[in-house]
């Protein structure tokens, strides 16, 4: 029986760009993109191209979040580093993105400004 667990629950669209993407590419992306649903479960969706350009690799990657479509890129010498590449930078941005949501002023933040205003 298969139970949806939180990181099936998000699509991811995998395609290549002059270059075929390999059952061994496709798991090591959808693995590594564990991390960005880790760090925020409100992932629609993530589109990852992977392309060769002159003998660069490249990875890029959109990810929609509820209000917010996330972008980046990276290039590097070997595919597998593009990826980690571009995975670092969407981490950065997601905690970044869910970092600006999240309030930061404390109990004793209101109370202050409460108090100060009754003064």
């Amino acid at each position: 029986m298969f139970v949806p667990t939180k990181e099936s629950l998000m699509q991811i669209n995998i395609t290549g760009h002059h270059i075929d993407v390999t059952p061994a590419l496709r798991d090591y992306v959808n693995e590594k993109m564990k991390r960005i649903s880790r760090h925020f479960d409100s992932v629609i969706s993530t589109n990852v191209i992977l392309k060769i350009e002159s003998r660069a690799h490249e990875a890029e990657a959109t990810v929609k979040a509820p209000r917010r479509s996330l972008f980046a890129n990276h290039s590097a010498d070997d595919m597998y580093a593009a990826i980690d590449g571009l995975v670092d930078k969407l981490d950065r941005q997601v905690r970044r993105y869910k970092d600006k949501l999240t309030d930061h002023h404390g109990a004793s933040h209101a109370e202050r400004t409460s108090s100060l205003s009754e003064t």
